[in-house]
């Protein structure tokens, strides 16, 4: 299949990249400085020179607390953008999956939110997220969107992609104790969306790892149980104690209500994924 995955530097875009290469997809890895999702008509001409068979986007304006200033660059990347390459998508006929968050969600549902709780984002991220949600389905009703949150893995430089490196260097850090979600291996992450990609079945997706979910603290603490890290160097704060710009929901853990009735397998268990992960890890150094 000849795939697409834009926002190519990214975390995420290149675990898929990489498993989609790695099962036989001839595979377009699209930086902005190649095509601009919030420029229309570049995004039609590269469409009409590569003739994907399916698209992936993740490509997004993902600084939260910088989005709060820079609302425009926000929303032409996390809507404009992604209505773009829905439309572009619809003009080939070619499957289209696109990322979005589990800030979607207001945090005030202590459970699990699946797609029967309705979205309230709070902050301009959050919100321009949704927005994208609503421009992919209006504009392609074989749009796929798969909300996902707490994403980490290889060559991350989110807090949770980093953690492990900052306390084997022996610095202490701090972790949030009363904000939680369910944290997701960009790994996994990116065999689910090759599996959508397949799937074609326009709907809303959760995706995140499996288990009970956890707080950033319980991220820390597993982070240092599994990979043998002194847990003394972890401080617990309050996400009021940050004083962040943006707003950011208490509780965002994720599931999906029908994944498993269409044939997909479970996903795996969190802790797992983060053993493999600071395996991986652990086996880079060594090398």
């Amino acid at each position: 299949m000849k795939i697409i995955i834009t926002g190519a530097n990214g975390m995420a875009a290149r675990a898929v990249i990489d498993h989609c290469g790695s099962i036989g997809d001839e595979v377009f890895g699209l930086t902005r400085q190649d095509m601009n999702i919030a420029d229309r008509d570049a995004v039609l001409e590269k469409f009409a020179e590569i003739k994907p068979d399916a698209v992936i986007n993740c490509a997004a304006f993902t600084d939260v607390d910088g989005a709060e200033s820079a609302e425009t660059s926000c929303y032409a990347a996390n809507s404009d953008g992604v209505e773009n390459l829905a439309g572009a998508c619809k003009k080939i006929g070619a499957a289209f999956v696109t990322i979005s968050t589990d800030y979607v969600f207001d945090g005030a549902n202590a459970g699990y939110y699946t797609q029967r709780n309705t979205p309230n984002p709070q902050g301009v991220y959050a919100r321009s997220k949704l927005e994208g949600e609503i421009r992919a389905r209006n504009a392609y009703a074989r749009s796929v969107i798969v909300r996902s949150g707490w994403i980490y893995g290889p060559r991350g430089t989110n807090f949770l992609s980093v953690m492990h490196n900052l306390l084997a260097e022996g610095k202490s850090i701090k972790a949030i104790n009363d904000a939680y979600g369910t944290p997701t291996y960009a790994v996994d992450l990116a065999r689910r969306l090759r599996e959508l990609v397949a799937l074609d079945l326009p709907c809303i997706f959760h995706v995140t790892n499996s288990g009970p979910g956890t707080s950033f603290l319980g991220f820390a603490e597993a982070v240092c149980e599994i990979g043998g890290f002194n847990r003394n160097l972890l401080q617990s704060v309050s996400k009021d104690d940050l004083k962040r710009p943006a707003p950011r929901p208490a509780s965002s853990k994720l599931a999906c209500l029908f994944s498993e009735r269409f044939g997909l397998e479970p996903m795996p268990d969190w802790k797992d994924s983060l053993t493999q992960f600071l395996k991986q890890e652990s086996n880079k150094v060594k090398k």
